[in-house]
């Protein structure tokens, strides 16, 4: 599996047009083989074959390059999840499901992001652009819980905001756990999909927008 678009070896020359990218990958490259706290500013420049005061053209310190990763990551994992949603097609519930898939596979195909955004400790208000995209990516969680709670008698129909962050608790414990494609992932006797599918489906069932299936 490829973490970033280069060789996390190979080393780059530098000219104006191209060091916010090279320090990106450098960045990315570096999480995956460190963790996000396990490198420094200058070690990103010397990965991405530069000066220590060239990343400054670009990124005031360490926490605005993480910042700008982290942002990446999110409007990539927007697209993923916007994708799996499909507007609640073919049906509102199996495109619920398909977004925990989505969840679970760009933990596991995009580990380096994922640490980004969920484990670097950025603070989403640091970045104007990087609480924009987290919230577009949560938005895509929320448009689908009200999809299926619509389906519940307004008596009953549950709050669509506390059902997406019931969900996305619970998918982002299971991507962080046993999902990963990193050295994080712990076993488990069974698929994250299965495991996720269950946990939805008795979620939703104790809500009462689902029957036995």
């Amino acid at each position: 599996m490829a973490w970033t678009r280069q060789d996390p070896g190979a080393r780059r020359g530098y000219h104006h047009g191209n060091l916010r990218e090279a320090l990106i990958d450098a960045a990315l490259n570096l999480i995956a083989q460190k963790g996000p706290a396990g490198f420094t500013f200058a070690d990103a420049a010397r990965s991405a074959g530069v000066s220590s005061a060239a990343p400054y053209r670009h990124f005031r310190d360490r926490d605005a390059l993480m910042a700008d990763v982290a942002r990446r990551g999110f409007e990539l994992f927007e697209t993923h999840l916007e994708k799996a949603w499909n507007n609640g097609q073919p049906e509102p519930f199996r495109a619920f499901e398909n977004v925990g898939r989505a969840y679970l596979d760009f933990a596991r195909n995009e580990p380096a992001y994922y640490s980004a955004m969920f484990e670097a400790g950025v603070a989403l208000d640091s970045d104007a652009g990087l609480r924009q995209a987290s919230e577009r990516a949560f938005a895509v969680l929320r448009r689908a819980s009200e999809a299926l709670s619509a389906h519940a008698p307004a008596e009953r129909r549950p709050p669509a905001l506390m059902m997406s962050l019931h969900i996305w608790a619970l998918s982002h414990g299971i991507a962080s756990l046993f999902g990963r494609g990193d050295a994080g992932r712990r076993s488990l006797p069974m698929s994250p999909e299965d495991l996720l599918e269950a946990a939805v489906l008795i979620y939703l069932r104790g809500l009462g927008l689902i029957g036995e299936r």
